[in-house]
């Protein structure tokens, strides 16, 4: 299993996911910047993403949802704010309505993903922070830990085939 240790922190808004890979970090990236790739790891099983709009640049989108058991789907998007390939790229994600207008009612969080060689593997650091514990604390209840936890597993076997 790849995660290592997972944190949240209510008085500091944020949650943080520690993970190794026994790949390179630019193997790692190409995971993230090619939407064929990130969507065999977004979304936690059961739950596989569709990505319909990948730019992974300054100010760029990425639109996508996931596919729940029952065919529901689950739109959310990232807007890209900073990116430092191959070892790092920052941006807000959040829930959005079936044209990928953002949904007021669901926190956004700002991610910053750092992808680092540590030991002859790569060490990925994700960093999620929330406006306010309230909206850490609804995904917290939604279960992002789990899902999150459970995406970054599936990392593994995409690096293996």
């Amino acid at each position: 299993m790849p995660v290592i240790d997972v944190q949240h922190q209510l008085d500091t808004l944020t949650l943080t996911i520690v993970a190794e890979f026994a790949a390179p970090v630019e193997r790692v990236w190409q995971i993230y910047a090619d939407p064929r790739q990130l969507e065999k790891i977004w979304g936690p099983p059961g739950y596989p993403a569709t990505v319909v709009e990948h730019d992974l640049t300054p100010g760029g989108r990425v639109h996508y949802y996931m596919t729940g058991p029952q065919g529901e789907k689950y739109p959310g998007y990232w807007r890209i704010t900073a990116v430092d390939e191959p070892r790092s790229f920052s941006f807000e994600d959040g829930f959005a309505d079936q044209t990928f207008t953002p949904d007021p009612n669901l926190p956004v969080s700002r991610n910053v993903y750092t992808f680092a060689e540590h030991d002859g593997r790569t060490r990925a650091t994700y960093v999620s922070t929330y406006d306010s514990a309230e909206g850490l604390q609804k995904v917290l209840e939604m279960g992002i830990v789990e899902g999150a936890t459970s995406a970054i597993n599936q990392i593994d076997d995409l690096l293996a085939a």
